[in-house]
């Protein structure tokens, strides 16, 4: 069931093995919000790094040839752990629905984390769906994703106090 309108016009998906049984879900769900999709796999349930797919879709970030994207692994943390090591990447694991719509909200996640061990395929799409559908709120929310990003920056964000000087 789709409910809103899609944020997102084209996304990145990469999985390793233990995430690869949940991926068609994620590619229908997709399809059915209307958003284009480049699959970097795997395809396979042979045993390949996570680092390897996440920094598939990194890139794809990086070279803005999608504006967002889907990492999937076992459990969703260690997948969105190596991706949120790429510049310009702001990955956030979701195993509820409730933290999909807040981390687009007020942290303009452009990269959903998902554990296909985690969350069963209904759950994934619901997640991925309102993951997909919520605005950034911007705002106050803006200055703290600005702060975010300078922390990947050599000058590392400014001092302890988050800048409040």
């Amino acid at each position: 069931m789709i409910v809103g309108t899609a944020v997102f016009k084209k996304m990145a998906v990469a999985c390793d093995h233990g995430g690869l049984a949940l991926k068609p879900h994620i590619l229908k769900t997709l399809k059915d919000l209307g958003i284009e999709y480049l699959d970097f796999g795997t395809d396979s349930m042979e045993s390949v790094d996570y680092p390897v797919y996440a920094k598939h879709v990194g890139e794809a970030l990086h070279d803005q040839s999608v504006d967002g994207g889907i990492v999937i692994c076992g459990s969703g943390l260690g997948i969105a752990m190596a991706a949120n090591k790429m510049t310009g990447v702001r990955a956030a694991p979701c195993h509820t629905i409730y933290a999909a719509r807040l981390t687009r909200k007020d942290n303009d996640a452009n990269v959903l984390a998902l554990g296909a061990r985690v969350s069963a395929p209904h759950l994934a799409q619901a997640i991925l769906e309102a993951f997909c559908t919520t605005p950034f709120e911007g705002g106050r929310h803006a200055r703290r994703v600005e702060q975010l990003m300078k922390l990947e920056s050599n000058d590392r964000g400014g001092s302890r106090d988050g800048g409040q000087r």
